[in-house]
């Protein structure tokens, strides 16, 4: 995801910088002259650091990098003073228990002063040169299947933070020019394509192989490759800018020619390494958390404190996940295995939805990722029950299961719910990418999304 990442990396790096330069201003003005030995010979700049590091991680967990939310210039100033808020509280904790990080009196609170203006001028700055200086990349689409007006749509609806555009779609069939499709439309045939490239200035055809079979002129797309055109995958550019790999016509060759899905056992040790430190960690910091968490399921309604459920693990392998109960007593006695209601689900108890949005329910599962049954990161755990019906419906379901599960994903920080077919398969195509580029930074961004999403209460 070239786009958003290299514009948000602009937008942090100069972020920081201008957080650091309003900390060294509001200390010259509160101190002098005196300043600079301060700097110089009191661990200055690793006080200015830890105050801008605190400063943007509040930035971050106020979702102020999401560049489509901070489009909205009284959304970003109330976020500002909220983030601001959190950083004070943050601060006095640090300095309480570390007094000599102080950086002087009164420096913080000028400080505050031209960091709100700094940031807010450098954001309006940033959103402006970003509307002006035009789309990072133009594409131009092969086709109007479904998977090319899919991929049409995402980057439309997302245009200003990723920094591509649609140029149009081009068309076999002549009669389709100038028809409709998203904006916009068919503005061409295959032959056209040269001149279109040429004319509006395309940095890449997008082909989807699985559509052109027996629909497009290969030997004419490949002319033009050597002509000098770039053509690329529809598959691959959709999983470059969406974090996700579009299941609908995806061919098993690109699957297995593409970059990623490798497992290095040096990799693996480091992620169950990872696994155990936290779970084990976790355990030790959650005992007293969970004892007030028990004792609320017990005296809020009649039942045991756990649940348990079947789910399927690694290599299809059947395990038993802990919860604590958030439904009422036998929930599903009646009806059965059902997915649960987004909202408003009887089932649920007024501690259990608390429990829910929190995320406090999961704690039990720290005991699962210490015994391997299940990971810090990875796929969330299906019932075996839905696994069967979605593995018969859903291309590719099945390859979810070749790492193990996990306590939160990469389908659940970019997709808030799921609770049918069709969200099962679109959290399979958050899946698979996790799976395709599996990292140890990429484990580490999704613990820091996950708990961002429960600072801020999204999701369910």
């Amino acid at each position: 995801m070239r786009g958003p990442t290299l514009r948000g990396l602009t937008l942090v790096v100069f972020e920081a910088a201008l957080v650091a330069a309003a900390i060294v201003t509001a200390a010259y003005l509160r101190l002098g002259k005196e300043v600079w030995p301060t700097i110089a010979e009191q661990h200055g700049v690793a006080r200015i650091l830890i105050v801008t590091g605190v400063l943007q991680a509040c930035l971050y967990y106020a979702d102020l990098y999401n560049l489509r939310l901070v489009s909205d210039r009284r959304e970003l100033f109330i976020r500002m003073l909220q983030a601001l808020a959190a950083a004070s509280f943050a601060l006095a904790a640090i300095y309480y228990w570390f007094p000599g990080l102080i950086i002087g009196r009164g420096v913080i609170g000028i400080a505050a002063i031209l960091v709100i203006s700094a940031v807010l001028g450098w954001r309006i700055a940033f959103e402006w040169v970003a509307r002006r200086v035009g789309p990072r990349e133009r594409l131009l689409l092969v086709g109007t299947s479904p998977g090319a007006v899919e991929l049409a749509r995402e980057l439309y609806e997302r245009h200003q933070d990723l920094g591509v555009e649609i140029v149009g779609f081009v068309d076999p069939d002549p009669t389709r020019v100038g028809a409709p499709v998203i904006n916009p439309g068919v503005i061409g045939t295959i032959e056209d394509i040269p001149s279109i490239v040429r004319a509006r200035s395309v940095d890449r055809v997008v082909v989807s192989l699985s559509d052109a079979r027996g629909k497009l002129p290969m030997d004419k797309l490949l002319e033009m490759k050597l002509d000098g055109v770039t053509f690329d995958h529809l598959p691959s550019v959709y999983e470059e800018y969406t974090g996700k790999i579009a299941v609908d016509n995806l061919r098993p060759s690109w699957l297995i020619f593409s970059d990623g899905f490798r497992k290095s056992r040096f990799l693996a040790f480091c992620k169950r390494a990872m696994d155990v430190a936290a779970a084990a960690i976790g355990l030790v910091i959650a005992v007293p958390v969970g004892a007030l968490v028990a004792l609320s399921v017990k005296l809020s309604s009649p039942g045991p404190v756990f649940y348990s459920q079947r789910r399927v693990g690694l290599r299809g392998k059947i395990f038993t996940v802990w919860k604590f109960r958030t439904m009422v007593a036998d929930a599903e006695a009646k009806t059965g295995p059902v997915w649960a209601s987004r909202s408003g689900d009887p089932r649920i108890t007024a501690v259990g939805g608390l429990l829910r949005r929190t995320r406090l329910d999961e704690l039990p599962q720290l005991w699962n990722i210490l015994k391997g049954d299940m990971s810090l990161v990875g796929p969330r755990p299906e019932r075996p029950e839905f696994v069967t019906d979605l593995t018969q419906q859903i291309p590719y379901y099945g390859q979810r299961h070749i790492v193990r599960p996990g306590l939160t994903g990469w389908a659940q920080v970019r997709y808030t719910y799921g609770a049918s077919t069709e969200d099962a398969l679109q959290k399979l195509q958050y899946d698979l990418y996790y799976i395709k580029n599996f990292s140890i930074p990429l484990d580490l961004y999704i613990v820091f999304e996950t708990i961002k999403t429960v600072v801020l209460r999204k999701g369910t």
